[in-house]
């Protein structure tokens, strides 16, 4: 049973007086605090979010409504900007920097009435599938602490799976709320691309970065998506949004859903795969039409990921050279010196390898040849989805290729560890919307079921997803 009941019922509690914001902060700090052997927060608001507990209570004690999140605690991923603590995207470089101002994401959280309890561990810069490439320490799988909850919200989706909170937000780059809701057992919502500010999120790759939330059950992840979602000003990059994304209505279990053969081939774990296969059963027996659908260049991909995604990094990451904010090295005698030392030594092994590679795709004699020809095959790729769109309304598949492997197990083969995102990458290179839902609750390891829909399809997915995750439960 759980810990927490749905985010609009505690709310609605807050907002009714039957409990209060400050009752709700404080049991989430408890649990923060009992679950510390896990390592998936950074750090944690204690003083802040009393407060502001107090300010919603004694709004709610005049007879107004907090909001539709009012006194609901979340925890966010350390590359969110948030008053408070340092925001360091859990990377030595960003030491001692606090933000000047808060990610669009959490004004909108906290306009509605949540409170920002903690901030959850990363892989550094989010360059990773474990959380073993934070600079700080490594967080630990909710069911089992030998294994890795997933990376690069790996903090985040651990959090909600140990339920410190009723929900957290993640970016996903390629896969980075999706395979850790996977290994950790929990909800991962990846939106379009653009459907949420990144205004105040600290980049990684800017054209597949998203926003999204995690959380135990579909409906707390549409009532999320509907308030943080929508056009900003402050990025370029945002969409229009659909109407109520919290009005997941019936799902029509006559329509069509892709099966996508690529992903159910050569390297997935056979485990895995007999999960996915029972889910793909009990499905059609409750009336779904799944079909099989190839996309012939999906296994291109990751290739095309892993030229596009450094490349990109390589440019945001410029800007931390030791003279304007975070880390410097005070004893450096000349200015490249000090960018020198600076950067080497904030810099952990995973940014650095990221750094390079892209700067060599990017450079003289090697632009056409790799980041030119990657671009080529990201456009083949979107037209490859669109025609598989006009075949079937959804696709599914899996998230990962294994469920949670060991500490430890893959970081010394960063080629391995890329292939953890070989099932997720690709929603982010054409950027459509895409879900995690746990396909085995409470049987072993922690496996995902993955479903996705067309760009700006994200209200449909919802409604599909929460049906399913009837069926499955």
């Amino acid at each position: 049973m759980s810990i927490w009941d749905d985010i609009a019922t505690i709310a609605d509690g807050v907002n009714q007086s039957r409990t209060s914001a400050l009752s709700n902060v404080e049991k989430s700090l408890k649990l923060i605090k009992a679950n510390q052997d896990y390592s998936a927060i950074i750090s944690i608001l204690e003083e802040p979010a009393i407060e502001r507990a107090h300010k919603i209570d004694e709004l709610v004690k005049t007879k107004k409504n907090a909001g539709r999140l009012a006194g609901v605690p979340f925890i966010a991923k350390d590359n969110f900007l948030v008053f408070g603590p340092d925001t360091t995207a859990a990377s030595n470089i960003l030491k001692g920097f606090n933000a000047p101002y808060q990610a669009t994401a959490i004004e909108k959280l906290e306009s509605e009435g949540a409170i920002c309890v903690a901030k959850a561990n990363l892989d550094a810069f989010a360059h990773g599938a474990s959380t073993e490439n934070s600079d700080f320490f490594v967080t630990k799988n909710p069911q089992d602490n030998t294994r890795v909850p997933g990376g690069s919200s790996g903090g985040s989706a651990a959090a909600v799976a140990l339920e410190m909170a009723p929900f957290a937000l993640g970016t996903d780059t390629g896969g980075s709320i999706r395979q850790p809701a996977s290994f950790s057992g929990c909800i991962g919502y990846k939106p379009s691309y653009g459907l949420v500010s990144r205004s105040g999120v600290i980049a990684m790759a800017s054209s597949t970065d998203v926003i999204g939330p995690l959380t135990n059950s579909v409906k707390d992840a549409a009532l999320v998506l509907d308030i943080i979602a929508g056009k900003d000003p402050l990025d370029s990059t945002t969409i229009e949004r659909q109407a109520d994304y919290f009005d997941l209505g019936k799902d029509s279990t006559t329509k069509k859903v892709g099966l996508i053969n690529e992903y159910m081939g050569d390297g997935l774990d056979e485990e895995v795969k007999a999960c996915i296969e029972s889910s793909i059963d009990k499905l059609k027996a409750n009336g779904y039409e799944i079909v099989d659908i190839s996309i012939p260049d999906i296994e291109l991909a990751l290739a095309t990921y892993y030229i596009i995604c450094p490349a990109e990094i390589s440019s945001n990451l410029a800007r931390y050279d030791g003279q304007r904010f975070g880390y410097s090295y005070d004893q450096a005698e000349t200015i490249d010196d000090s960018y020198k030392k600076s950067r080497g030594l904030g810099f952990g092994k995973e940014a650095k390898r990221r750094i390079i590679i892209g700067t060599y795709v990017l450079s003289s004699g090697y632009y056409d040849a790799y980041y030119k020809q990657a671009q080529i095959v990201r456009t083949k790729l979107i037209n490859e989805f669109n025609d598989a769109f006009s075949k079937v309304d959804f696709l599914i598949g899996p998230v990962a290729p294994t469920s949670a492997f060991k500490i430890g197990e893959n970081t010394a083969n960063p080629l391995k560890m890329y292939l953890c995102d070989i099932m997720t990458v690709a929603a982010n290179m054409v950027g459509i919307p895409a879900i995690s839902i746990p396909a085995n609750k409470g049987k072993g390891l922690p496996i995902g079921l993955q479903l996705m829909a067309n760009s700006k399809k994200d209200k449909e997915l919802l409604s599909l997803a929460s049906s399913v995750e009837a069926v499955l439960s």
